[in-house]
């Protein structure tokens, strides 16, 4: 993995933009001053201090007194995953309160809308929580070519969870499927469409892969039973 992807994965678990560039410099180059740090990071002097004190509160780095002054270190990157499990136990400090608040403010929307590709995470994310099983509608394949970096992810949730998909798919298409995916074929004069359907207990997502993709997420029992009717219809016809 290239530096800026590393960075940027530093960024995404909560790190600054300054946090992340010093604490990728303090790994470069070692124990440091805090000037050099400014200096090899290109980052202003007072802005570096103020990055420093946040990541000495993360626990991520830690320093030394030399002559008078702070000698400042990288900790264990595996510091950062227990930095990870601290942000998850105050998550689920507040989660009661929160899923209360939640389930009594009435009747929850039935259609929620998507946009962009952290959107298009929140619904896999769903399907990984709340599915047994996910139908998959999917003449483009375009979710591993989109989303490479996250699909892996996805793939090794549904396999943790040992849930089944049966996706319908045309062929030559790269799937990269789940030891728990079942695969059938549309026939050759099916045409590719940019939309993929998941339907899973009473849910019916529906995924534009359009430049900048989106999702129809409808939660209704009915849809989803008809949705579900139509795929059985297709599950048959498809080739193995």
């Amino acid at each position: 993995m290239q530096f800026e992807e590393i960075r940027e994965t530093l960024k995404k678990i909560g790190l600054g933009h300054n946090e992340s560039k010093i604490y990728l410099t303090l790994l470069r180059f070692g124990p440091s001053m805090a000037g050099r740090i400014a200096k090899e990071a290109n980052i202003d002097r007072s802005a570096c201090y103020d990055s420093l004190k946040a990541l000495l509160k993360k626990g991520l780095i830690s320093y030394a007194i030399e002559a008078n002054r702070k000698k400042f270190a990288v900790n264990d990157p595996q510091r950062l995953k227990d930095y990870l499990k601290e942000k998850e136990e105050l998550v689920d400090d507040i989660l009661p309160n929160l899923s209360s608040w939640f389930s009594s403010k009435g009747e929850k929307s039935q259609v929620l809308m998507y946009k962009g590709y952290k959107g298009l995470k929140s619904v896999f994310e769903d399907i990984l929580k709340e599915a047994k099983e996910n139908l998959v509608i999917d003449s483009s394949g375009a979710f591993m070519q989109r989303m490479p970096y996250y699909a892996p992810h996805f793939i090794r949730g549904l396999e943790k969870k040992k849930i089944k998909v049966r996706h319908i798919v045309r062929r030559k298409t790269n799937t990269n499927p789940s030891k728990t995916t079942s695969l059938r074929y549309f026939s050759r004069n099916i045409k590719e469409t940019t939309i993929t359907t998941n339907i899973y207990n009473n849910k019916v997502a529906m995924i534009i892969w359009s430049d900048v993709p989106e999702a129809v997420v409808i939660e209704n029992k009915g849809a989803a039973e008809a949705y579900r009717d139509y795929f059985e219809m297709l599950w048959k016809q498809a080739k193995k």
